[in-house]
């Protein structure tokens, strides 16, 4: 019971939190998107080095810089008790919009070298991996579509999630009406 209770107070205290800074919401989805990105980069590594696409090199170094260059605007576009710093945002959306283009053209490149006519890739045994990175980047664009769109749609969620009660019914309340006061006699 007593671990029920503890854990009813830890979700209500983050709950508490999210009131207070809604715009954690996007940044943690956007943490999650760099996090998911650099744990898998060896096997971007290793596909580039496979494939060695015209521009697959830079493709993975501009996913990784615009990564952490869009955190930095993130946390920098919603100032606390501030208004949203309108140009870190439309920055922060750029950088996504490039991110989802450098995935898209990474993607590319490998479908080009599995299907090229002459001495195409082949995705099984040792290279094994390039599969995993065509379904990583997939994964990928769509937690950084999913980041970007609560970073946009704040204005429409934040009063929604202000809403939400998480005051603390305490029983001494209820009977207040019913105390007297001894030394008033």
């Amino acid at each position: 019971m007593k671990f029920i209770r503890g854990l009813k107070e830890f979700i209500r205290k983050r709950l508490v939190s999210l009131k207070r800074k809604p715009d954690m919401i996007a940044l943690l989805v956007l943490g999650v998107a760099f996090v998911y990105y650099s744990l898998n980069l060896t096997n971007v590594s290793d596909t580039t080095a496979k494939i060695q696409g015209p521009g697959m090199g830079l493709s993975g170094f501009v996913t990784m810089l615009f990564s952490v260059l869009a955190l930095v605007c993130c946390l920098n576009a919603f100032p606390r008790r501030k208004p949203t710093n309108i140009p870190m945002l439309a920055l922060m959306t750029v950088m996504l919009g490039a991110i989802v283009y450098c995935d898209i053209y990474y993607g590319n490149r490998i479908l080009d070298a599995i299907n090229r006519a002459n001495n195409p890739i082949v995705t099984t045994g040792e290279n094994a991996y390039i599969t995993t990175v065509q379904g990583m980047l997939k994964v990928h664009m769509g937690i950084v579509i999913a980041g970007g769109a609560l970073a946009l749609l704040l204005p429409v969620y934040a009063p929604l999630i202000r809403k939400i009660n998480t005051s603390v019914e305490v029983e001494a309340n209820e009977n207040m009406g019913e105390i007297e006061l001894d030394a008033a006699e």
